[in-house]
């Protein structure tokens, strides 16, 4: 099979992030018979240098040719002064509106060797294998009127809104139903019901969905005690659905069960099985250049895009026990090693992949 790869190195650690993601996609193809081609873009800062704008027309028009897009990571200081529509992220949020990446799929799953490695006792998250399903293309992020507005007596006031219709949280509910039915059929979903009016309808909504899907156990949670909970007894959770900003903020807690958000891939899906996909760590933009960033969420994100827009759940399966096989050997980057173990650069651990995909059954 031939497919269309766009890849969108970003900013900071995100051109030598990717610079390894590529290398195991043409290992990939030559082991399982595939045939990938790739194209560049621009997203982020290094698009704001290079044309004025964090998203060019080049980029979407690309990304909307391609078969699955990989992103590094964007955004830096270097372009926090600017104004807000000239952002770095500015660019990620619309490229996700505008290919209508609405499911943002995080699974927390903790190797067996970094147990040592979270900061929690190993007992607490040994066995780790939750997915936070967030929505990505409604809520505060992307409500109007927002904005800051100069008031009448001189001060400032800051405004953002959040909005959600039935019809995005029944499309995000659904997209938790289905994959808590193909892994423990336990869902919870998170929200403020007590406070806030957009969770009150989706709770709403997600119980009326429960009752089309009665072998998935239904559970809600306030979002304060969901992070609470993360912290306390993480293994509790199987699936967890939940709007932007508070999948925002649990995915990254969630991160840090598993000893490093550098170990983080992610999936952000359209309604047809289109996907980006990127590592849920930033660009590290202090370590940038130097070989110390961990690759392994980018190349789990690999594993992420040959499974769910490409199909190819044999070589996704391949990545994936390559990944555990440098932990099972002892590998490790600078995020995940403890005192006294030798450290490998960027590179050195996208090629001990790489080889443990070659040397697989």
């Amino acid at each position: 099979m031939s497919y269309r790869i766009l890849l969108l190195p970003g900013d900071g650690i995100g051109p030598e992030i990717v610079a390894e993601a590529e290398k195991l996609l043409r290992a990939v193809a030559e082991k399982f018979g595939l045939d990938f081609s790739f194209t560049r873009g621009l997203l982020g800062g290094c698009a704001i240098d290079a044309t004025g704008t964090p998203l060019p027309d080049e980029t979407l028009a690309l990304a909307r040719d391609a078969d699955a897009v990989l992103l590094g990571a964007v955004g830096g200081q270097k372009w926090d002064r600017g104004p807000a529509h000239l952002r770095p992220e500015r660019g990620l949020l619309g490229i996700r509106k505008a290919l209508g990446l609405y499911a943002n799929l995080r699974p927390a799953l903790l190797f067996p060797e970094l147990a040592g490695a979270s900061t929690l006792k190993p007992e607490v998250v040994a066995g780790l294998d939750i997915v936070i399903i967030r929505e990505l293309t409604g809520g505060i992020y992307f409500g109007e009127p927002r904005g800051v507005e100069r008031l009448p007596d001189g001060s400032r006031e800051g405004r953002n809104t959040m909005v959600y219709s039935e019809a995005e949280i029944e499309r995000i509910g659904r997209t938790g139903f289905d994959i808590a039915r193909r892994r423990g059929r336990r869902l919870c979903s998170v929200d403020k019901a007590n406070v806030l009016e957009t969770s009150q309808l989706w709770r709403e909504v997600m119980v009326r969905l429960g009752g089309e899907y009665p072998d998935v156990e239904l559970s809600h949670m306030y979002v304060d005690n969901a992070a609470m909970q993360l912290v306390r007894a993480p293994k509790q959770f199987d699936v967890v659905v939940t709007e932007n900003l508070f999948g925002d903020i649990l995915s990254d807690c969630a991160a840090m069960l598993t000893g490093s958000i550098g170990m983080l891939p992610s999936a952000s899906l359209n309604q047809t099985g289109f996907g980006m996909y990127e590592p849920v760590h930033g660009s590290a933009p202090d370590i940038a250049g130097q070989q110390k960033a961990n690759p392994l969420a980018t190349l789990l994100s690999v594993a992420m895009l040959l499974r769910y827009s490409l199909g190819e759940a044999a070589a996704a399966d391949g990545v994936e026990q390559a990944v555990a096989s440098v932990l099972r050997q002892g590998l490790r980057t600078a995020d995940i090693a403890v005192a006294g173990e030798p450290v490998l650069s960027t590179a050195a651990m996208g090629d001990a992949v790489v080889a443990a995909l070659c040397a697989g059954g």
